[in-house]
């Protein structure tokens, strides 16, 4: 889920998007400069795109600012005129709002400039992810196909070597289904409400004895405060909506996260928030609410940021190396050859 600021393109972007258009333009550089999209530096094409690239990329960086830059490249569309790439520049060391701000803007720059010629677009927080090196590499990312996870190899595995069995009418299927139990009008609301973004954060808890879901609190939370709102010593509930970015784009998702303490919690307590787990996301869903990702912890002391964004994000590693098959014990000694002596017939 992406927002927009309301910023807008000033008169003068407006017009250097015009002659962007004609091809009088190489690289364009924008900033946000006093609540509006104004330009900052351009340049006029000298030599082919990739000659260019980085003699006129390399001088727009600044270390702690965040900048869009516009690139033309030298292909051209029928319906949209020249292709151009759009560089989302957010080093590490800018400021959070900052970056928070050119992520949320980066939807209305498109649609200013003109969404059918941008053709490309490269996200970069250090100076490689930008060069002409990591454009290359970046295309080569997108080529490459999707590796599998260390699970989903496992499962593709497993279907390899499954023996099919036929089934029919007689056959018998057991199932485990949940527990659904009661939601109190109270917590629906909340999570209504945490769904049209009243809330950034509500918690739910199982009264165990009245067998129903209750609302414990609901209202905003920063994200350092979120590990103290995990109990260490009884189950939760919790739905949390975390705003970050992610490759230069704003986004807000909203988290389940299903704590439970490990054995502090008695094994009815264990069971039945379990059993209710399922139950519960099907009722959330109904209301309105989309779960971005699902949870589960054992210590409110995991829920950082980084955390988060691995969750939401997983690094692929497109090069991971085979499985080295182990060596022997250090002291078994050589391989030892043996050859079936032949017996002479007896007379």
């Amino acid at each position: 889920m992406s927002h927009q600021t309301g910023i807008k393109a000033n008169d003068a972007l407006k017009k250097i998007f015009a002659k962007c258009r004609d091809g009088k333009i190489r690289v364009l550089k924008v900033s946000i400069e006093n609540e509006e999209l104004a330009p900052s530096t351009s340049s006029k094409p000298v030599g082919k795109w990739q000659n260019d690239y980085d003699k006129l990329i390399k001088p727009l960086i600044e270390e702690n600012q965040p900048a869009y830059i516009l690139y033309r490249l030298d292909t051209k569309s029928p319906d949209s005129g020249y292709d151009w790439l759009l560089i989302s520049w957010s080093p590490d060391t800018a400021p959070v709002r900052q970056k928070m701000l050119y992520a949320s803007t980066k939807a209305t720059l498109k649609q200013e400039f003109g969404s059918a010629s941008i053709k490309e677009e490269l996200h970069g927080t250090v100076p490689e992810d930008i060069s002409l090196d990591g454009y290359h590499r970046h295309k080569r990312n997108d080529a490459a196909p999707a590796p599998l996870t260390t699970a989903e190899e496992e499962l593709a595995e497993l279907k390899k070597t499954t023996v099919h069995t036929d089934y029919s009418v007689e056959t018998r299927h057991q199932t485990l289904s949940g527990v659904a139990f009661p939601v109190t009008d109270e917590a629906k609301q909340a999570i209504t409400d945490l769904g049209k973004g009243v809330h950034e954060y509500v918690q739910l808890k199982i009264d165990t004895e009245e067998e129903k879901i209750h609302l414990v609190m609901a209202g905003e939370v920063s994200l350092d405060k979120l590990p103290t709102k995990v109990p260490s010593d009884s189950a939760r509930y919790h739905l949390y909506n975390f705003k970050h970015t992610h490759e230069g784009d704003y986004i807000e998702a909203i988290v389940f996260i299903y704590s439970m303490p490990g054995y502090s919690c008695t094994i009815r307590e264990r069971m039945l928030y379990s059993s209710c787990k399922a139950p519960l996301l099907e009722l959330i869903q109904s209301l309105g609410v989309t779960i971005a990702k699902k949870l589960e912890i054992d210590d409110g002391m995991e829920l950082t940021e980084a955390f988060l964004q691995d969750e939401l994000h997983p690094k692929v590693n497109l090069h991971r190396p085979k499985f080295a098959k182990p060596k022997g014990p250090p002291n078994r000694g050589g391989k030892r050859i043996t050859k079936v002596q032949e017996t002479e017939p007896s007379e």
